[in-house]
């Protein structure tokens, strides 16, 4: 796959996660099981997501269209978080929240718990991708709820909320410490695999 054609993959995938998310700020509740449809998506149609991918890197290439698939993640998060300005319900004061949940957490603890979001994503992408069984997509439909009612941050997903934020909680200390650790954490995550289990049979 070329770059260009793993970026526009990528914007889409940001864009499934972000409708996941946009579902999520209107009931957590529901929404945390809602969820699932955007990694649903993501697998159904081999969409390119950092967090679907990041546990499959073989070689220092992978780790460049890594970089891009988080770019246009990003940018397809920034799509559905632009249209969400258009909803009438109050998904900016649930988005702040999640983001001053996490700032209080501090960005060194959030970074380690996204590690068990990394870990829940890499286990559910593997599951799913290996047959069409419906016993095969069950990680991937108790992971997502499991890593929200953890706790746990989704770096994509974050990335959402975060852009349907006000920009000026973008000034926070440790923001942009708290995002990169988030991505860092979920990064080890979904290698995590690698310490305990032969790769051959993933």
């Amino acid at each position: 796959m070329s770059r260009f054609n793993i970026f526009r993959s990528a914007i889409f995938a940001g864009v499934s996660i972000g409708v996941a998310g946009f579902g999520y700020l209107v009931d957590a509740k529901i929404g945390m099981f809602l969820f699932a449809f955007g990694l649903a998506t993501v697998v159904h149609y081999k969409l390119k997501l950092f967090t679907g991918t990041a546990g499959f890197v073989e070689k220092k290439s992978d780790l460049v269209d890594l970089l891009i698939i988080l770019g246009g993640n990003v940018i397809g998060c920034l799509l559905v978080a632009l249209l969400s300005r258009c909803s009438a319900l109050d998904l900016q004061s649930a988005a702040e929240q999640v983001l001053e949940k996490r700032l209080s957490n501090g960005w060194w603890r959030s970074a380690l718990l996204s590690i068990g979001c990394g870990f829940l994503m890499t286990t559910a992408v593997t599951f799913a991708r290996k047959s069409k069984e419906f016993a095969d997509w069950l990680p991937l439909l108790f992971g997502v709820p499991m890593f929200i009612f953890c706790g746990f941050p989704h770096c994509i997903a974050d990335s959402f909320y975060y852009l349907c934020c006000s920009p000026s909680c973008w000034a926070q200390a440790d923001f942009w410490l708290l995002y990169g650790g988030i991505i860092v954490g979920n990064f080890i995550g979904c290698n995590l695999y690698r310490l305990f289990v032969d790769r051959k049979t993933v």
